[in-house]
């Protein structure tokens, strides 16, 4: 028992992981911070959103399953 639920641990840590991973590259993005050469700004602001959006989207998907 005390198995799962360091996995269920360790699956969270991961999760919540990557959660602040992806909006700190979507804010990257959106802020002109980071960039990808040989594409214009606003594209890769555009991307930015979309990861945000997207990101916020699964964590409440997520929260709504559990």
């Amino acid at each position: 028992m005390a198995k799962r639920q360091s996995g269920m641990v360790l699956n969270f840590v991961a999760w919540l992981t990557g959660v602040l991973v992806s909006l700190a590259v979507g804010f990257g993005l959106t802020d002109g911070v980071l960039y990808v050469k040989w594409i214009p700004l606003v594209v890769t602001q555009v991307a930015g959103w979309i990861v945000v959006i997207t990101t916020l989207v699964s964590v409440v998907l997520a929260i709504i399953q559990k």
